[in-house]
């Protein structure tokens, strides 16, 4: 059954996630809005939107993935020109929001850009926030306007589930993730382990214990974002060097960043599996990498939000 949307919704799309955004407005049934995104010749960001949206309920679809501070940039300039075409609401859908790892002040003198970020958006004009996967649950905090953060374990759990792997594990590869892998573990009602880290004293190599039995076993890693890949590949060399039979990782955001292909490619994974939060450019869709659609979850939370229907339910 389609998406029953009123006369006054509009969806737009910046640079970071077109074919996304494409995917999200095919599910509800609707044509992205007409904009035009060019730069001046000292690279600062104009934006026209082409069609009326006064009075309008905007969603406004942008990623502040990789280059993440133009994406920024594009997405605070869209929704001040939106405000001041009088949108009636302006609704900023971010599969992944940037710098949420920078959350608190690890040391002195450090700045808390998650929290900067969010005074941006605020000033700029926005209403609401629709996410995925905060790096940290707490940023939600961070805004004083509605946030939705949906969850995309669910997606990637049905993909293991019908992968049907026998004799499976999930672990958790540092103890910080350890909530995200039990999560996984009961929805594939499969053991959980967690690979323990630790440092005797600054300077001296690290050691690493495996909790859990992982002999012959297909393992099963979890993380909310791979960026470098180097904490997921290091977790599964040592798994296999360990007895695993193999080792399949996930996470929602695939950063994919600096030697993170390189990483993938030469080590004992045999499958990433990420979703297309982030666009993965063609250079990056190595056999390794499988990638999941969100356009189904994101469409669906729009469309209860546009319908004032809970959101509660898509969590679940």
């Amino acid at each position: 059954m389609p998406y029953q949307l009123r006369k006054n919704f509009k969806l737009f799309t910046l640079n970071s996630n077109p074919e996304l955004a494409q995917e999200i407005a095919e599910r509800l049934g609707c044509e992205l809005g007409k904009s035009s995104i060019t730069r001046f010749s000292d690279g600062e960001v104009q934006i026209n939107i082409e069609e009326s949206v006064r009075g309008d309920e905007v969603y406004l679809v942008q990623s502040t993935s990789q280059p993440g501070n133009e994406h920024i940039m594009e997405l605070l300039i869209m929704i001040d020109a939106l405000k001041r075409a009088s949108a009636e609401s302006i609704n900023v859908v971010i599969p992944y929001y940037g710098y949420a790892r920078q959350d608190r002040k690890a040391s002195s003198r450090e700045p808390i850009t998650a929290k900067l970020v969010a005074n941006m958006l605020e000033t700029s004009g926005a209403s609401r926030i629709i996410t995925m996967d905060l790096h940290a649950p707490q940023l939600q905090g961070f805004f004083d306007m509605p946030v939705d953060q949906l969850l995309g374990g669910t997606i990637l759990a049905d993909h293991l589930h019908d992968k049907a792997l026998e004799n499976a594990i999930v672990v958790a590869p540092d103890n910080g993730g350890l909530g995200r892998a039990r999560k996984l573990a009961d929805h594939l009602d499969v053991p959980i382990g967690f690979i323990d880290k630790r440092r005797s004293r600054p300077g001296q190599p690290e050691t690493v214990n495996i909790v859990g039995d992982i002999q012959d076993k297909n393992v099963i890693i979890i993380v909310d974002i791979v960026d470098t890949a180097a904490t997921i590949t290091l977790a599964a060399n040592v798994l296999v060097e360990n007895g695993a039979k193999a080792v399949y990782a996930c996470c929602t955001h695939g950063v994919l960043s600096g030697d993170a292909i390189r990483r993938i490619e030469e080590s004992a994974l045999t499958e990433l599996v990420v979703t297309n939060t982030i666009h993965v450019p063609a250079e990056k869709r190595i056999p390794k990498i499988t990638i999941l659609s969100v356009a189904p979850l994101l469409a669906e939370a729009i469309e209860h939000v546009h319908n004032e229907k809970p959101v509660s339910p898509l969590f679940e």
